[in-house]
């Protein structure tokens, strides 16, 4: 029976044997020019590259270095930088929502005060979130009322100091018995 030519691909055939006391490994290029080398065998043939190969369960349980808890060590160190992490992002979520409430409470301050004078105070002060303490200034003016709201922002990141959230509204008079 004549010998049929190995049709495997040339990085999955068993090198050749080399002349010589030195058994060099030939380097066999692989698809998109990765070099793949041939696991070292015993003996020749796919069934000792498999049982100089240890098993996929026993790999990694136990380094020889004695590096064992290195992760947990790892973890515990970064733990800080991430609660630092998240404080930020609450913090600035906080900002955002601080500046938005004054917003609102300018805006209605205004509006209240230019439909029916000395309203706009109280009107501001009821648009905030209760655990938000305003300071509301309305100046009514000839043409148009303008609010002033002014916020302090506390902070949750130790060591942050941050400005007072301060936003102006300005409305346009509907009243004609507002103003000087």
């Amino acid at each position: 029976m004549p010998h049929s030519p190995d049709t495997r691909p040339a990085r999955c055939r068993p090198a050749p044997p080399t002349a010589g006391p030195s058994r060099a490994v030939a380097l066999d290029p692989g698809p998109a020019g990765h070099t793949f080398r041939p696991a070292p065998t015993r003996g020749r043939g796919a069934a000792a590259a498999v049982a100089a190969r240890p098993a996929a369960g026993l790999r990694g349980l136990r380094s020889p270095d004695g590096d064992r808890g290195q992760v947990a060590l790892e973890y515990i160190g970064f733990i800080p930088i991430l609660l630092f992490v998240a404080l930020c992002a609450i913090q600035l979520g906080w900002v955002a929502y601080v500046h938005e409430q004054a917003d609102t409470a300018a805006r209605t301050a205004a509006r209240a005060e230019a439909r029916k004078r000395g309203s706009g105070e109280a009107a501001g002060r009821a648009a905030v979130r209760a655990g938000l303490e305003a300071d509301v200034k309305v100046d009514p003016g000839r043409d148009a009322v303008t609010a002033t709201v002014r916020i302090r922002i506390k902070s949750i990141v130790p060591g942050l100091g941050l400005d007072d959230a301060t936003r102006t509204a300005i409305m346009p008079n509907d009243d004609p018995e507002v103003g000087p």
